[in-house]
């Protein structure tokens, strides 16, 4: 049996007062893309900054790999192999689409067979590469964000609703974006609220309830079932079109 990439066990956690994850398991396979799905505040943010160390675990273990990063620091764990893409997408907006990209690259300069590869998937970028990220679009600077975070070859990537708020026209882009790095044999962790934009991406699904994992499976059999996407989510795909 293949071992996963990224495995929780009983990972609980507290910020502040409040108990927000409540024992969640899952694994993600290498090299597939899952899908976190949930209602608000079901605790979909908080696994992923518990996953990289910007609130740490309170009980549980975290494994990547071979590795233990439970109580790594978030560098540490950055430097192990995963990037994140937070909803605010962290780009530096009076710097140069160039330069945000350059600075992404902590090891030196990006490979420039990488940057073609990148610009490849995320075309839209190549227009604005001298002027300022501030003057991009909200798609075009999540494009910015996922660029930024694939900058050096990750392991792992986690990404948080990266479509959320954005025109249809730049969902369906965002959706071929992330099918090519599918095609490209990347593992990715994301967040979505878009039902239309999970369907049409995700090889597996995790979906999430008041903190716990409550359904784990394969994304084409939540799709198929209307009653099951009505139970966990409140939603069926069809009013999601």
């Amino acid at each position: 049996m293949i071992e996963p990439l990224l495995k929780l066990s009983d990972v609980h956690t507290h910020v502040g007062p409040y108990h927000i994850l409540h024992g969640v398991y899952f694994d993600i396979p290498e090299g597939e893309l899952t899908m976190l799905l949930g209602r608000n505040g079901a605790g979909k943010t908080t696994t992923l900054r518990t996953i990289m160390g910007l609130w740490k675990a309170s009980s549980g273990e975290i494994r990547f790999g071979e590795k233990d990063i439970t109580a790594m620091s978030t560098p540490d764990i950055a430097r192990s192999g995963i990037a994140y893409v937070p909803e605010s997408m962290g780009i530096f907006t009076d710097l140069t689409v160039r330069e945000n990209i350059v600075l992404a690259a902590r090891s030196g300069p990006v490979d420039s067979a990488r940057l073609d590869w990148i610009l490849g998937l995320l075309p839209a970028l190549k227009r604005f590469w001298n002027l300022p990220a501030g003057n991009l679009s909200g798609g075009q600077k999540q494009m910015l964000a996922i660029a930024r975070a694939i900058a050096e070859p990750r392991r792992l990537l986690l990404v948080d609703e990266p479509t959320k708020g954005l025109a249809p026209v730049m969902v369906r882009s965002m959706i071929e974006a992330f099918k090519a790095l599918k095609a490209a044999g990347e593992t990715i962790l994301l967040v979505e609220q878009s039902f239309y934009a999970a369907s049409a991406l995700g090889d597996n699904v995790l979906v999430m309830d008041d903190g716990r994992i409550v359904h784990s499976g394969a994304m084409s059999d939540l799709v198929a079932d209307k009653a099951l996407q009505q139970r966990l989510l409140g939603l069926s795909l069809d009013a999601h079109q």
